[in-house]
């Protein structure tokens, strides 16, 4: 990887900075010295594994948030350029615009939803929830033994781990956000 000690330099003086901390609070905070918190901020040294573990518990952030290159800042994703995937004879059509993250735990979907759509999900693994947001028409979802009617600008959240039923019974095309977090499990 180019530049690698640079990088963890960029990531650690930047989780500093953002917490306050001076050189003194996070050497004690993590029990790595003050002069080599300030050698591997200006990658001047290459730190090891074990001093990488000592300033991720120390600052209780996960190890791989000190080595990763940032993402950009700024993503524009255009549901017209994704591949879509779909359902229910092409009735139910889900855009994946913001893939799973696997630190984040969640992705984004568009769901357009044609009339007479009737999908069904099993559920997901416990601490699973989804949410929608209906931009366009109207859904009904059946959640357990239950059916939420939802209209244009109504959103839903709910624990996504028993079976779940999206459908169309209007005779307009419905359009949905969908976010689907994957919880602590």
């Amino acid at each position: 990887m180019e530049n690698f000690p640079m990088q963890i330099g960029e990531n650690i003086r930047k989780i500093r900075r953002e917490r306050g901390l001076s050189l003194e609070q996070m050497a004690e905070s993590t029990g790595v010295s003050k002069a080599m918190i300030g050698q591997i901020e200006r990658g001047d040294s290459n730190p090891t594994v074990a001093i990488l573990w000592k300033i991720a518990n120390g600052l209780k952030v996960s190890f791989s948030s000190l080595i990763e290159k940032p993402q950009c800042q700024v993503s524009i994703t255009h549901y017209k350029d994704v591949q879509p995937v779909s359902e229910d004879a092409g009735k139910y059509i889900v855009y994946p615009i913001f893939p799973f993250d696997p630190f984040k735990k969640w992705e984004s979907y568009r769901v357009e939803m044609h009339p007479g759509c009737c999908y069904r999900n099993e559920g997901h693994p416990p601490g699973v929830e989804e949410y929608i947001s209906v931009i366009k028409g109207r859904v009904s979802l059946g959640i357990a033994e239950e059916t939420y009617d939802l209209e244009e600008g109504s959103s839903i959240r709910f624990a996504a781990d028993s079976g779940h039923q999206y459908m169309n019974t209007s005779e307009e095309p419905a359009v949905c956000h969908m976010m689907i977090y994957y919880g602590s499990e």
